[in-house]
């Protein structure tokens, strides 16, 4: 964009509308088109000469020699930058969210897979939800419970629910009043912190305390490093909208989205750069800069959900470079402001 001279009003406007025409069609978008639906306020043949411009300049394209144009990349940056008007959230739609949080599972899982399927539900796009990392969640108590002599189940809970169940076998005996006591020290001390700053050294010198055995030490250091695993949990929903779109009738081009989106490690890389500078608004990908030939025909909505002070977790829309762009960005945001509501106010287990 920063190469190319600004649009005067009259090539802005004719912009706008090819872009607005195309989303709304997908077909090629001619100078007759125009004339015949909008009023531009000018001729067929000033609107032909202006979008030829806008061809030389990079903002449009011509699959066809015979056809209409479409937006390029640039095209749809400048649209989505610029051009495009605002779109509050549609009213059933935020009922639609707020009755489906209304009904929300009190598992994190299990909001974050709800989410994830009323975000592709309104959209008709592929949607994808990246939980927070555990590192984020407040501790909130340890059990260690006796089972038998030799066997313990190590339980940590934080803020987001059940994060490690350690089933433990002990080499010597182990008494149920000694476990009792060393989960009310932890939690005396550890409690309300942030699991990541719940050193190694922490652990130890509450153990320290009460002289626990080195066994018992090295199961609890292992459960909490277990609750604090930080690989990117995500969950994706709606792969079979992309049928419905014309972009993606050619199989080959639906296989390699579908393969994008499956595998769960180029999905979280595409967007995680948006995960670890979370802005208070939607961001937008289009086409190439997604950095995937196979996705180069895709757009990206993303925009993050918070809980508490620290914890970011990140929603995005996935789907064809011709999405309707503000309605899908309000639609994400929303989603996202009520997924944030709902973890602070909900005890989740």
């Amino acid at each position: 964009m920063n190469d190319r001279p600004a649009l005067d009003k009259r090539k802005a406007l004719i912009l706008a509308t090819v872009v607005y025409e195309y989303i709304n069609t997908a077909e090629p978008v001619g100078s007759v088109t125009l004339t015949q639906k909008y009023n531009l306020g000018v001729s067929s043949a000033t609107i032909r000469n202006e979008m030829a411009e806008l061809e030389t300049l990079g903002y449009l394209v011509q699959p066809h020699t015979s056809a209409g144009r479409i937006p390029s990349d640039t095209g749809y940056r400048t649209f989505v930058d610029h051009l495009m008007q605002p779109e509050p959230l549609a009213e059933m739609d935020a009922r639609q969210i707020r009755a489906q949080f209304r009904e929300a599972s009190r598992e994190l899982d299990g909001v974050i897979d709800q989410a994830t399927r009323l975000l592709s539900g309104l959209s008709r796009n592929v949607a994808i939800a990246i939980a927070p990392s555990r590192d984020t969640h407040a501790f909130k108590h340890v059990q260690l419970l006796w089972l038998s002599a030799r066997t313990s189940l190590i339980v940590i809970v934080t803020s987001m629910g059940v994060a490690a169940q350690e089933l433990v076998e002990w080499k010597t005996d182990v008494e149920a009043d000694q476990l009792t006591h060393l989960s009310n020290a932890l939690n005396a001390v550890l409690g309300g912190k942030v699991m990541e700053d719940i050193a190694p050294a922490s652990i130890d010198r509450v153990c320290d305390t009460i002289s626990v055995a080195a066994e018992i030490r090295r199961a609890l250091q292992t459960a909490f490093r277990n609750a604090r695993r930080t690989d990117p949990q995500i969950s994706a929903a709606g792969a079979q909208n992309l049928l419905d779109q014309p972009e993606f009738h050619d199989l080959r081009k639906l296989r390699s989205i579908l393969r994008i989106v499956e595998e769960q490690k180029v999905l979280y890389d595409l967007i995680a750069d948006d995960l670890a500078h979370p802005t208070n608004t939607p961001v937008v990908h289009i086409g190439a800069e997604l950095g995937a030939d196979e996705i180069a025909e895709c757009s990206v909505v993303t925009v993050p959900y918070r809980f508490g002070d620290r914890g970011v977790g990140l929603l995005a829309i996935l789907g064809p470079r011709r999405m309707p762009y503000g309605r899908l960005m309000s639609l994400a945001a929303g989603t996202a402001q009520s997924l944030g509501t709902y973890l602070d106010n909900v005890e989740i287990r």
